[in-house]
């Protein structure tokens, strides 16, 4: 569905960003694969190894919504990328989270909706569900305006949804390579927040696939929740680094101990398939149907339980941590 077509990936430059324009590069042949972002050193360093000639590179900022559109002139599909995801940076510089993760979504979506966007996706986190911090609360106010923007919309062509996942293992400033240049600098220990914490994993290459099979099985106004493992901390430290000690430091600003994907109270609207979940919007669209147990490809999905909670401490599927060192020797060696 990408070939010929124009996509454009705001914080394109980022570790989502980088693999998805290497699979839809390696997969399709687009007419332009745009990167949005605002760093101009990371555009530059990323066009010495992306340099096809459909790509297409904008210096811009999401919260600055003129530029967004003229950056939007022409293309079919978008996928929302960019965001403040540091839980601490946020908690200490709210007003900044606020303006790039909230108005920020507010004018990606005016930009798509005045340009005529086919589809638009927007990445979101575990941590939008039930959030305690700041960036959650962003997030999650970030997945109401990508919804009700489907009302917005009215019986113009433009559709949105929103991904939502959890930790992507060896994305910048994920626990991964921080334990791993602990490690390497001859660390006496690895910092642990808490001996109970969970958290669910998945690799870059999983989720951009997520994503890209949602464009087709997307009707609009659907949280997708992709069915992945979760992960104890414990053990993930003790794959990678079985004889040293680990010292509790205490739960950093604003973090959980286990994280929510599909809060229970979103269980009367929320549908299991065989590999995700979606969580179907709670406000109506009068301009077409509701029924979202049933992908835009033919999916059929059936009602979870009222009361069912997807978190990653009650998930069934944990990795082991012999899953864990595989895993990790794979991510580090790319």
């Amino acid at each position: 569905m990408f070939n010929d077509k124009t996509i454009l990936v705001t914080g394109g430059t980022g570790s989502f960003g980088k693999r998805f324009i290497q699979m839809v590069l390696e997969r399709y042949q687009p007419a332009r694969l745009i990167v949005y972002s605002r760093d101009e050193l990371k555009q530059f360093e990323m066009q010495q190894h992306f340099n096809h000639p459909c790509m297409r590179y904008f210096i811009g900022d999401v919260r600055d919504g003129e530029r967004l559109d003229m950056a939007m002139h022409g293309v079919n599909f978008v996928v929302h990328a960019a965001a403040l995801k540091q839980v601490p940076a946020a908690e200490y510089n709210p007003m900044e989270c606020i303006k790039t993760n909230i108005y920020g979504a507010e004018n990606v979506i005016k930009a798509a909706l005045n340009n005529g966007v086919e589809k638009v996706i927007a990445l979101s986190t575990d941590k939008a569900a039930n959030p305690v911090n700041l960036y959650g609360a962003t997030k999650l106010c970030s997945d109401k305006l990508f919804v009700a923007a489907n009302n917005m919309a009215g019986r113009h062509p433009t559709i949105f949804s929103v991904v939502r996942y959890g930790n992507v293992v060896g994305s910048r400033g994920s626990v991964v390579p921080f334990f791993d240049r602990l490690i390497k600098e001859g660390a006496s220990s690895l910092p642990i927040t808490h001996g109970e914490m969970t958290r669910f994993w998945l690799t870059l290459q999983q989720g951009v696939e997520f994503v890209l099979t949602n464009f087709a099985r997307m009707k609009g106004g659907e949280v997708f929740v992709p069915k992945i493992p979760s992960v104890r901390i414990t053990d993930l430290a003790s794959a990678m680094a079985p004889d040293l000690p680990q010292e509790i430091i205490g739960i950093r600003p604003g973090e959980k101990l286990h994280e929510v994907m599909c809060p229970a109270d979103d269980s009367y609207h929320t549908y299991e398939f065989k590999d995700y979940y979606v969580i179907a919007p709670s406000i109506t669209f009068n301009h077409r149907s509701d029924d979202f147990s049933v992908s835009a490809i033919g999916e059929q999905g059936c009602c979870v339980p009222i009361g069912f909670e997807y978190n990653s401490l009650n998930n069934p599927v944990f990795m082991s941590q012999a899953e864990l060192q595989q895993l990790n020797k794979e991510v580090l060696a790319e």
